[in-house]
């Protein structure tokens, strides 16, 4: 109805305005989604800044790879997912406060992608509001996905 501006986002309730993009975050997003569109198998969308519904939060994050096809979004946002990737230039806090709403719905894997930090974040095992399984990357070294076996990025690349 045009009461909210553009680019927010939903989050425990609240209206938060979404940050504009650094070209370096623009650059990490774009490498990230061709490495995940040359990889995620028959059965699964690569979805960009699209929300998922998390109960009172419909965050939308950089990058997700949800289990299903177009078809079955047409009338509702996923409502989990297999892996999400939040880049992280100048956020890091925010994108660490939706972690609860992602945990909650089951996402089975988190990457923060801390970009002035040359490392990625990983959780996973969600248990209720949190992650009980997280570690740091980075800035060398290859990290692969749990949630998606096929999605392995070669960092010191991802990086340089």
């Amino acid at each position: 109805m045009g009461f909210l501006p553009d680019k927010t986002e939903l989050l425990y309730g609240q209206v938060f305005r979404k940050m504009p993009k650094s070209p370096f975050h623009a650059y990490l997003l774009r490498t990230l989604l061709a490495l995940l569109h040359a990889v995620v198998p028959k059965g699964f969308l690569v979805s960009c800044k699209q929300p998922i519904t998390c109960g009172d939060s419909e965050p939308e994050p950089d990058l997700s790879v949800v289990r299903g096809n177009l078809a079955e979004f047409r009338d509702a946002h996923p409502q989990t997912a297999e892996l999400v990737i939040e880049i992280c230039v100048s956020t890091h806090e925010y994108d660490r406060s939706k972690l609860r709403a992602y945990a909650q719905v089951g996402v089975k894997e988190c990457w923060l992608v801390l970009g002035p930090e040359k490392q990625i974040e990983v959780y996973r095992q969600p248990a209720g509001e949190r992650f009980t399984e997280s570690a740091v990357h980075g800035p060398d070294g290859t990290l692969t996905s749990t949630a998606v076996p096929e999605f392995r990025v070669d960092l010191s690349k991802l990086f340089s």
